[in-house]
């Protein structure tokens, strides 16, 4: 892996990142892989506790990253350019989103803490309270959506 800059997410635009920068952006939360439930009428989104095929439930990583869209072709691939256009249905803690605002990473975040499960610490992942897409119909996700504004608290 390519050495990080010291802090660089406080000093790089989003746009000038590396990829190895880009990539340990993600928290490993596991939040944005949950299905999630849009309304065209009103363009609400809930998620729902029902995790992407790909997501390990234990780890909140994805089980085949470097192959994500041969298996799973609507998996949605997040760049620079990308991110003003699905950040209102990211989580209100991921980090691209909240520097594509001009926010700062949360006090939990691995790239703060220096701990690679200071997320899973701190309970903001889906670790172990996910359900695997293929066991509920996707007519009944509407049963699993998750209550109210969770995506910026502590989960578990």
């Amino acid at each position: 892996m390519s050495k990080l800059r010291a802090r660089f997410w406080e000093t790089v635009p989003l746009k000038k990142l590396t990829p190895a920068e880009w990539e340990a952006l993600c928290d490993g939360c596991g939040k944005c892989c949950l299905n999630k439930l849009e309304y065209e009428d009103t363009g609400e989104v809930e998620y729902t506790r029902i995790a992407c095929r790909l997501l390990d439930g234990e780890t909140c990583r994805c089980s085949d990253y470097g192959n994500r869209f041969a298996h799973v072709p609507e998996c949605v691939r997040l760049t620079p350019k990308s991110l003003p256009k699905i950040a209102y249905w990211m989580p209100a803690t991921c980090a691209y989103r909240l520097l594509w605002q001009g926010e700062t990473l949360p006090d939990w975040h691995p790239l703060v803490t220096g701990d690679p499960d200071s997320t899973h610490k701190a309970g903001q992942s889906v670790k172990g309270w996910t359900l695997p897409e293929g066991s509920v119909p996707e007519d009944d996700w509407d049963d699993y959506v998750i209550p109210g504004d969770w995506t910026g608290q502590g989960i578990g």
